[in-house]
């Protein structure tokens, strides 16, 4: 098969798909978004031969507009443009999680900051502002008192940019000083990492320290319903753990607090034994085989 790598920078994620591809002798078509024309009819002749697209643009502006056009177009493209759009804004993933019965953090949504407050103030301390688009836990703030509320609210407000004036807030969840990451492919699970950290954000891009982790049955049932509540795809599913047994040190209770549509693994596929990138791969060929 001819993929189409749309990317704006290869990382080392794409270098792992890139070698795998290559590995099996399949053509690989690594198209830059940043140099690409899409108008209302054609789609641009980089795209012309290519059997699927795997959306790999780091920015979720490009992702969504590109994917877009390509569900235009009628190429075959992962993840589609639905699932892309789910996952891009905090707000519908929230509504698309809780709308299919997965549980999820409380969250509430307010358009000015004395609104915004309110929420704060009713959540109690600590407390949680996310921005409504981002990732690798940039601009997240754990509120702790009501002068930090107030101070980080006038600074969102005054930021300039629409998205800031969307005041998500949510729960704090006392998770055990991690969280747990699932790299899922329509909603089955190729392995799962927690991430660990002495601060309450627990990114790997934040520095977090990384290990396997096994699955038992209700995660991988949550992992299935969060992946269908999106649209499904290769996703990263994101858990927090709400209670853990001290005498097994077993999860005892789950809730799917984000899901992510272009998804990083390479510090996944360094902390387990699994070939991640050559499931990804094992995927992507019989999704394929499906839109021929």
């Amino acid at each position: 098969m001819n993929v189409g790598l749309l990317y704006s920078r290869i990382r080392q994620d794409e270098k792992l798909l890139l070698s795998e591809l290559r590995e099996r002798d399949h053509e690989v078509t690594k198209i830059d978004v940043r140099k690409q024309r899409f108008g209302l009819e054609e789609p641009p002749e980089d795209f012309e031969d290519v059997d699927i697209v795997l959306d790999r643009c780091l920015a979720t502006s490009r992702s969504l507009y590109a994917t877009e056009f390509l569900d235009a177009y009628d190429i075959p493209v992962v993840n589609s443009h639905g699932t892309a759009e789910t996952c891009a804004d905090k707000v519908t993933n929230s509504l698309a999680l809780k709308g299919a019965g997965v549980p999820t953090p409380k969250t509430e949504v307010a358009f000015t900051k004395d609104t915004a407050l309110e929420i704060i103030e009713d959540f109690g301390y600590p407390c949680v502002l996310k921005p409504v688009i981002g990732s690798w836990g940039r601009l997240m703030a754990k509120i702790d008192t009501r002068d930090a509320a107030e101070a980080i609210l006038e600074h969102k407000a005054t930021l300039g940019h629409y998205e800031h004036k969307v005041f998500y807030v949510q729960e704090f969840v006392e998770k055990p000083g991690r969280d747990i990451r699932v790299l899922a492919t329509d909603g089955e699970p190729i392995a799962a990492m927690v991430r660990s950290s002495d601060h309450w954000l627990t990114n790997a891009a934040q520095g977090a320290e990384t290990d396997v982790f096994e699955l038992d049955d209700r995660a991988r049932e949550l992992v299935a319903e969060a992946s269908e509540a999106v649209g499904g795809g290769l996703l990263g599913i994101d858990l927090m753990e709400t209670g853990v047994d001290d005498e097994t040190g077993e999860s005892t209770g789950y809730t799917v607090h984000e899901v992510n549509h272009t998804v990083e693994f390479k510090a996944l596929n360094d902390a387990v034994e699994t070939d991640v990138p050559g499931q990804v791969i094992d995927w992507l060929e019989t999704k394929a085989e499906v839109s021929e």
